[in-house]
């Protein structure tokens, strides 16, 4: 069962709390810190996006630079710097974004919303957060001389080469595939074979698929995400660390040498995710920095002044 592992505190009156299990892993693969359930499967979302990146750097996929690479990975805002890179995937390999099979959307950020509303500019499928994955795919369609039109379905060549990937990676057996937000099959994985995963990416070879997303990745945190999010300031925060948000409740993240966490907060709220990651990084002997320290106590307000905190639950590492 979960634990409670986050509170909200307010004026000194505990508030709010959020439940969900966690998992640090040694850069051995073997568990250091179990909270919760971490071996039942969960659906990663967008944590899974990395591993699925490496499966398409596998079926050849071929990026020209790791800001392509990292946007391929990304849930991105829909910033331009984003947009600029997936249109230039797509054009490169003489690619519509008609054939992007992601739902239409507005950026996420709200400036490069607002500033398309006010051109008169209609939600599309390449400001949609997962456009530079999709495209991605498409690529390695293209690559491997795939139908386009089917590369969402489940039984489709580059959804089972994903699947062999991920379960390669993970060590987790194979699971009944869900649906994730934007469409596309989701492998369910438990926290303890995500984080297993994750610290595959790090401490692999220089010239690996592995190695080159989690380079792409720790090197661009604002193309993996976006101005202010949570994979930009959690990076920033840690030099070296490799890290990927899921919705719902989803963060993970490994180390150089391999160590690497993996959690699932059981109402989803995204607030409760960088003070727990700090926690689960500082228990892994991360330098605590004064970056790191703020995001671990993040400020909960009363007007425009600061009355409380969200924090990882004393006691628990």
């Amino acid at each position: 069962m979960s634990i409670e592992l986050v509170e909200v505190v307010r004026s000194g009156f505990r508030e709010c709390v959020h439940r969900g299990s966690a998992v640090i892993l040694g850069a051995d693969g073997e568990v250091v810190v179990g909270l919760g359930e971490i071996h039942t499967p969960i659906y990663p979302r967008s944590a899974n996006k990395p591993l699925q990146a490496v499966a398409a750097l596998r079926n050849g996929f071929a990026p020209t630079s790791p800001e392509e690479l990292a946007v391929a990975s990304s849930s991105h805002a829909g910033e331009a710097d984003h947009i600029e890179l997936v249109a230039a995937l797509l054009a490169r390999y003489q690619l519509g974004v008609d054939q992007l099979q992601c739902p239409s959307d507005l950026p996420g950020n709200e400036l490069a919303r607002a500033e398309l509303i006010a051109a008169g500019e209609l939600p599309s499928p390449i400001y949609m957060t997962c456009s530079g994955k999709h495209s991605a795919m498409l690529a390695t369609c293209v690559v491997n001389d795939w139908p386009l039109e089917t590369y969402m379905e489940p039984s489709h060549p580059l959804q089972l080469a994903i699947q062999e990937t991920i379960f390669d990676l993970s060590g987790e057996e194979e699971q009944e595939l869900g649906i994730d937000g934007c469409g596309l099959p989701i492998v369910p994985l438990s926290l303890t074979n995500l984080a297993r995963a994750f610290g595959r990416l790090p401490s692999a070879e220089p010239d690996s698929p592995e190695r080159a997303v989690a380079d792409a990745v720790r090197e661009n945190p604002f193309l993996v995400s976006g101005t202010g999010r949570n994979d930009q300031r959690l990076m920033s925060a840690v030099p070296g660390l490799f890290s990927k948000t899921g919705y719902d409740g989803i963060y993970a993240g490994a180390l150089p040498d391999g160590s690497a966490f993996a959690l699932k907060i059981d109402d989803g709220h995204e607030r409760a995710l960088l003070p727990l990651a700090a926690a689960l990084l500082k228990r892994m002997n991360t330098e605590w920095t004064e970056e790191l320290a703020a995001l671990a106590s993040a400020p909960v307000f009363g007007g425009d002044a600061r009355v409380g905190t969200i924090r990882a639950i004393p006691g628990n590492f």
